[in-house]
């Protein structure tokens, strides 16, 4: 009688070492710490300029923390000259930011869409106010304004006070000229991805071009032309170097901070910058919001054919 043969015995599944499983954590959470810890370094500045608006130091440097409170918040503009200069600066951050955005925005439409002559090298000079140093283009733009206002021809060309004497009128120019490039760039990439086809679609059903550039066009490149305008206006209001080269004896914020922080740096400052970047956060969120309802909507309208079909 032949003996049975036993039946094979089952492989229990092996630990895995600690090596593995520290390396399927960091695949795992890797990225989200990494975020996290960016996230909260790049805040870090922006949390004590918050915490510090609500200090009461002793001498005229806010510098160290004292004790707790909200008087600077009860009077925000109260030190000399401080409301001029904000209202300086929010005045040129507005104008600028409207006009950059109105000629980037035709200006990455342009480039996107048509083949013509010389493309290619306006497209390099877009990049030339990015890529060269603020301290360079700001004395280069002194030198154009004073240069063009005292030298003639130009002198009877231009009317006076608009490049000379430095003032309002010179610091609105030269914010549009280098914030231009940051609309360029961020819309020709919201446009870059547009399908052209909505447009002929349009156009094919009675649409005019101006019709379905305001009802086609523009809705669907509206989030880049947002993100480019409330890029512009962050740099306008934030730039100093350019602005110091050619402000004359106009005070911007940021001006007015570098000429007061050598005798004394108040804690209204932490309290405007505060109200700046809460701003900015709830603006953005906004837009965000709006934009995400907005494509939840246009979903909804797409699956709402198909319902009906499915359902006939």
């Amino acid at each position: 009688m032949t003996e049975m043969a036993a039946p094979p015995t089952a492989r229990t599944p092996s630990k895995p070492s600690a090596l593995t499983r520290f390396a399927r954590t960091v695949d795992r959470y890797g990225l989200w710490i990494y975020t996290f810890l960016a996230v909260g370094y790049l805040l870090v500045p922006i949390i004590v300029m918050i915490v510090f608006s609500f200090n009461k130091p002793d001498g005229k440097f806010n510098f160290v923390w004292k004790e707790f409170s909200i008087d600077a918040w009860l009077s925000p503009l109260s030190r000399p000259g401080l409301a001029e200069a904000l209202g300086t600066s929010l005045a040129i951050a507005f104008l600028a930011t409207l006009a950059a955005t109105a000629l980037g925005t035709l200006i990455a439409l342009a480039l996107v869409r048509y083949q013509f002559r010389g493309r290619t090298g306006a497209s390099l000079f877009i990049f030339i106010p990015m890529a060269t140093p603020e301290i360079v283009m700001g004395a280069s733009l002194l030198t154009l304004f004073v240069g063009t206002a005292s030298a003639e021809p130009w002198r009877s060309i231009i009317p006076p006070g608009v490049f000379y004497p430095l003032g309002f009128n010179t610091i609105l120019i030269a914010h549009i000229l280098f914030l231009i490039s940051f609309v360029v760039v961020t819309v020709r990439a919201r446009i870059s991805g547009f399908d052209r086809r909505l447009e002929e679609a349009a156009m094919d059903l009675g649409a005019n071009e101006w019709t379905t550039f305001w009802r086609v066009t523009f809705p669907l490149i509206f989030p880049g032309i947002l993100a480019a305008s409330l890029l512009a206006f962050s740099l306008s209001i934030d730039d100093f170097i350019v602005t110091n080269f050619t402000s004359g004896l106009t005070n911007t914020f940021p001006v007015w901070i570098w000429g007061t922080i050598r005798n004394n740096l108040p804690v209204q400052v932490n309290v405007i910058g505060t109200i700046i970047f809460v701003t900015a956060v709830a603006i953005v969120l906004f837009g965000t919001l709006w934009s995400r309802r907005h494509d939840l909507r246009e979903q909804r309208a797409a699956q709402a054919p198909r319902q009906e079909g499915a359902e006939g």
